[in-house]
């Protein structure tokens, strides 16, 4: 059996080859993260369809087949960066869950709250085109929009089996919370809604009446 010493291992991690791998994985990091706060910029500037890849590239000091190393597109820019906020809130969602306990009412406030709080404060694509007067939504879903509405979905199927609203379907439910917190949230960034905590409760007591009366006129 053959051991390696902590001491070899260290020199082996500062040895050139080492030194060499760990700039070359810091360069990348570095690059990766210049072409994502240059696409932040431009779709704040230019909105998503005024943006063209090559706003992109001359916002950075990077070469256009540096670029490419990276991103194919500027759809692929516009996904990481809706991704990265995305994988910045699930901590609040899950926070908001095991803070709840077994009230699902205070639930829903709390994680409608969360996501007012983390639009107006997070330094996101989104908050930036939002100040645009022609800005639209973006659709489309990637795997952490994806994973994000499979998570939330977890949380209401287990919340609708301890309150009796079996009969209200899951899938619907779910969609409808995250339209709700995207539509009231997209009024925050506006200014047309001030209050979060207003918002908040109406939108889990808008939810919450209408789960329950979906399920009494299923069971009618």
């Amino acid at each position: 059996m053959k051991f390696t010493s902590v001491s070899a291992e260290k020199d082996k991690s500062e040895s050139p080859e080492g030194n060499q791998a760990g700039k070359r994985e810091q360069t990348k990091l570095a690059n990766r993260a210049a072409i994502l706060e240059a696409g932040r910029q431009i779709f704040a500037e230019l909105g998503y369809e005024g943006t063209t890849v090559r706003d992109i590239i001359r916002r950075t000091e990077l070469a256009s087949g540096t670029f490419y190393n990276y991103f194919k597109s500027k759809e692929e820019v516009f996904h990481a960066l809706h991704d990265d906020g995305l994988a910045r809130f699930k901590p609040l969602l899950r926070a908001a869950r095991e803070s709840a306990g077994q009230d699902f009412q205070g639930f829903m406030i709390t994680a409608f709250r969360a996501y007012f709080n983390f639009l107006l404060n997070d330094q996101s694509v989104d908050r930036e085109m939002a100040a645009m007067p022609d800005w639209t939504r973006v659709r489309f879903d990637t795997p952490e929009s994806l994973a994000l509405f499979d998570e939330l979905k977890s949380d209401i199927v287990a919340f609708a089996t301890e309150f009796n609203l079996d009969q209200v379907d899951p899938e619907l439910l779910t969609a409808s919370c995250i339209g709700i917190a995207q539509e009231i949230g997209d009024r925050l960034l506006r200014g047309r809604i001030k209050d979060i905590e207003a918002a908040a409760r109406f939108a889990a007591y808008f939810v919450l009446g209408g789960s329950q009366r979906v399920q009494s006129e299923m069971q009618a």
